[in-house]
């Protein structure tokens, strides 16, 4: 049998299994609806504008699978997996500001249907209450949000700032994801194994699997904005060009150096605001070589992190994340 749960279509081959992280991510929706909640009308609104949107919640999917390597039912891991959500969340609000994004989920982003001031105040609001929830999983889950809050702040700023003298571009780009993107997702799993039991090994197992997984997961996205069409991945192809967002395949490209590509070097090396310019940086990116790299690249950071599991126990969550190992690279194709 199989069940599907989580992004992706992911196929969870455990009815069990499937049963207990479906209950789980149903608890873990009621908490981020709760903790989005104010006495305040207008913060209620804001505060519940991106939960209402819904999205992947992979964050907490992770924090549940990873539980299953101790005891799923301890009483910390609901609120951990909401935890890692509502930061998400928080960054995404900061994250639009600062990209001057106008829609976020099919829906206008909070800066452009309030202002920049909003959003922000709103994305801390929902730190606010992650801190609350926080403060009952103990000082060891505390010491490790701040760390990873710590990482995601220096990821955003080492991206406003750029590469360091004698830094490669990409480079730079991979270091920003690390902290932006690996490092909550790391932390997701973290949280689960940590909060439910499991054993020392397997909490580090799991956080250096997250860590690299989260690289595969984000360098996917940056694939599906210039290789899927709007019916396969729900975005629209070329969001990231438009908004001047660098992306691995962009980059493969700026440094690329054969004469076919001076055209394709030049556009990517301004604002892209225009459709026909778009769309002629799409037709030519799918065709380069560097769409090529960067689908190696998601599938060495896939392969990496399905190597990691190799000392976990054989149950069905091991097989879970091997799945999605499998899946971030085939949705690239």
């Amino acid at each position: 049998m199989q069940l599907e749960t989580g992004p992706f279509g992911l196929a969870v081959r455990d009815p069990a299994l499937d049963q207990r992280i479906r209950k789980g991510l149903a608890e873990v929706e009621e908490v981020l609806r709760a903790s989005a909640r104010s006495d305040h009308p207008f913060i209620d609104e804001t505060a519940s504008h991106l939960v209402n949107a819904g999205g992947k919640r992979f964050r907490p999917l992770l924090t549940l699978v990873a539980a299953q390597f101790g005891d799923p039912a301890a009483p910390g891991v609901v609120p951990a997996a909401a935890v890692v959500e509502l930061t998400h969340l928080a960054t995404l609000y900061h994250d639009d500001v600062m990209d001057e994004a106008p829609v976020r989920r099919g829906a206008p982003s909070a800066n452009a249907r309030w202002d920049n001031s909003v959003a922000i105040l709103t994305g801390d609001f929902l730190f606010a209450r992650a801190s609350q929830i926080l403060a009952d999983l103990g000082p060891e889950a505390v010491r490790l949000q701040a760390k990873t809050f710590e990482r995601l702040v220096t990821g955003q700023i080492n991206e406003c700032i750029g590469p360091k003298d004698g830094q490669a571009a990409i480079d730079h780009y991979l270091s920003v994801l690390g902290d932006k993107t690996g490092s909550l997702i790391a932390t997701s799993a973290r949280f689960g194994a940590l909060l439910s039991g499991a054993s020392d090994q397997a909490v580090e197992v799991l956080t250096r699997f997250g860590e690299v997984f989260g690289m595969a997961f984000q360098l996917s996205d940056d694939v599906l904005d210039i290789a899927s069409d709007r019916e396969q991945s729900g975005k629209t192809p070329g969001t990231d060009l438009r908004e001047g967002v660098p992306t691995l395949p962009t980059l493969y490209a700026l440094e690329s150096t054969d004469p076919e590509s001076a055209r394709l070097r030049q556009l990517l090396s301004g604002p892209i605001a225009e459709d026909e310019l778009v769309d002629e940086v799409i037709a030519a990116l799918r065709v380069h070589p560097a769409l090529t790299q960067a689908r190696e690249t998601v599938t060495r950071y896939a392969a990496e992190a399905r190597d990691l599991l190799a000392p976990l126990p054989d149950i069905a969550a091991k097989d879970t994340l091997l799945a999605l190992c499998d899946v971030v690279t085939s949705r690239t194709v």
